[in-house]
């Protein structure tokens, strides 16, 4: 059994490189640290360091058994921050992620209503295509254009969303409005690229308009700059059916073309089901949606 002491204090060594510095962070001093970490080399029968002037080097094994205090030492931390929000109230921090066109597109505009409700929240909104680890805490609450995988997550499909083409009158005023997917040859397309990470219906939408020898276009790697690109009459855009709701002066282009089904889940870990802040925020957004929905409806 190693001693957990022990642990405690080789990982800190490692972490900062140095037994003064871990001292200093431990409150030890240089010489019981110094004890502590050959008593647990002795006990392991290994060198866990190479002693260099400059500092201390982890050897293979320590690297080894530096890898596994840092997960404890996430794991740990991840547990007691899962334990004060169990008893918090609606107030400190809550990690939400989601892609960046929803997020800069569709959650932005709406926190207010959350802030109103809960003025002491503070939301770190983290925006990015990569699919955070949520039983790893890299996030408290998840909104993903897909249902998510990973174990241990409580999920909640929301709805769903369809990519459609939008213009601005003035674009087509100038450039004539498509009647047909082969009269897209006249037009400039924007879009995101092929090769950025976004929804699966979206790229093949994308590759089914780029097959009709499309002159010109602009690509940009999220939809929020595919927005700012048509609202300034740069061409015809591919973009999310939320935007019309909230941008009701576009004017969508070839009513017919649209891509398949993007389901919207929302998820978090079975262990924060009992957060009053991931419930304040699944009911804001479900409340959210219901009325997104209902104006789509008029």
């Amino acid at each position: 059994m190693m001693d957990w002491d022990k642990l405690r204090i080789f990982h800190a060594v490692a972490d900062k490189g140095s037994l003064t510095h871990a001292g200093e962070v431990l409150h030890l001093s240089q010489s019981a640290v110094s004890r502590q970490i050959r008593a647990l080399e002795e006990s392991l029968s290994v060198t866990l360091f190479h002693r260099h002037a400059r500092g201390l080097i982890l050897t293979e094994q320590g690297e080894l058994l530096f890898d596994a205090t840092s997960q404890m030492v996430r794991r740990l931390e991840a547990a007691a921050a899962r334990i004060r929000d169990s008893e918090d109230e609606v107030f400190g921090e809550l990690r939400v992620t989601t892609a960046t066109g929803f997020g800069t597109l569709w959650l932005a505009p709406r926190l207010a209503n959350l802030y109103k409700k809960y003025p002491a929240l503070k939301i770190d909104l983290m925006l990015e295509e990569r699919v955070l680890d949520l039983p790893m805490r890299e996030a408290d609450v998840a909104i993903r254009m897909k249902e998510p995988t990973q174990a241990d997550l409580i999920r909640k499909r929301l709805m769903n969303i369809r990519m459609r083409l939008f213009a601005t009158p003035k674009y087509l005023e100038e450039h004539g409005t498509p009647a047909s997917m082969d009269d897209m040859a006249n037009h400039r397309l924007i879009c995101q690229n092929a090769g950025t990470a976004q929804v699966a219906a979206g790229a093949l939408m994308v590759a089914e308009l780029m097959s009709h020898d499309i002159p010109s276009t602009l690509t940009v790697n999220n939809y929020f700059g595919v927005l700012q690109a048509v609202l300034n009459h740069l061409g015809i855009g591919v973009l999310p059916d939320y935007v019309a709701a909230d941008s009701p002066h576009l004017v969508r282009v070839l009513p017919d073309f649209e891509s398949n089904d993007v389901p919207v889940f929302l998820a978090y870990p079975e262990e924060l089901r009992h957060s009053k802040r991931v419930a304040a925020f699944r009911d804001f957004v479900m409340e959210e949606i219901a009325s997104y929905r209902a104006k789509m409806a008029d």
